[in-house]
């Protein structure tokens, strides 16, 4: 995949995809009863790296300095 296109793809799910994923954790969360502060944030936290891992190879380098503009010339 491009860099350009992974790019654009990066900011659509941090732009879109990120707050329906939490919008769905939180309403998924609500169905189950209250727990202690101390396992919600737990559970939060898991939830909250979760959604990194499917997504790592579009984000990856996205940062960084595009190198395919050096090798055309």
């Amino acid at each position: 995949m491009k860099y350009k296109s992974r790019r654009r793809l990066s900011l659509f799910f941090l732009l879109l995809g990120l707050p329906l994923y939490i919008a769905l954790v939180i309403t998924g969360l609500s169905f189950f009863p209250r727990q202690s502060v101390f396992i919600e944030f737990i559970i939060y936290v898991i939830l909250g790296v979760i959604w990194a891992f499917p997504l790592k190879y579009i984000f990856k380098g996205i940062g960084q300095f595009d190198n395919s503009k050096n090798n055309e010339n």
